[in-house]
């Protein structure tokens, strides 16, 4: 009896800490005012290199992934990874760390950075 209720006890542990997925935000992303202006080289392109979410790590010239370096990030994302016009139709959106990033990055984006991201997408992803 001892031993079945450790197994049970063993189980519920491993159910519960056994699956591990990148950090989904369960928040809702704000929707940013129509009237807030975002540049992507100011609001957006900087993001991709900020201090403890540096995605440039990964996403550089060595890997097949977009190239997300300054200079570089816009044409690495428009039209190949984002849908100008339609942030929910993008891979890019829908693979933002907090979103569904394939991999353990170890950060996620906050809800602002997403809605941020979202909103630039949703305006018609310019060049700004």
């Amino acid at each position: 009896m001892k031993n079945r209720k450790l197994l049970l006890a063993g189980s519920a542990l491993l159910l519960c800490f056994s699956c591990y997925y990148d950090e989904i935000i369960e928040e809702e992303v704000p929707v940013l005012p129509p009237d807030q202006e975002i540049s992507f080289r100011t609001d957006i392109e900087p993001l991709f290199s900020q201090s403890g979410k540096d995605c440039t790590a990964c996403h550089n010239s060595t890997v097949a992934n977009p190239d997300l370096r300054t200079g570089n990030a816009y044409n690495a994302l428009v039209p190949d990874y984002v849908v100008a016009g339609d942030a929910e139709g993008s891979e890019f959106y829908n693979k933002l760390p907090g979103k569904g990033h394939p991999f353990d990055v170890g950060f996620v984006l906050s809800t602002d950075e997403i809605a941020l991201i979202k909103a630039w997408i949703d305006r018609g992803a310019e060049n700004n």
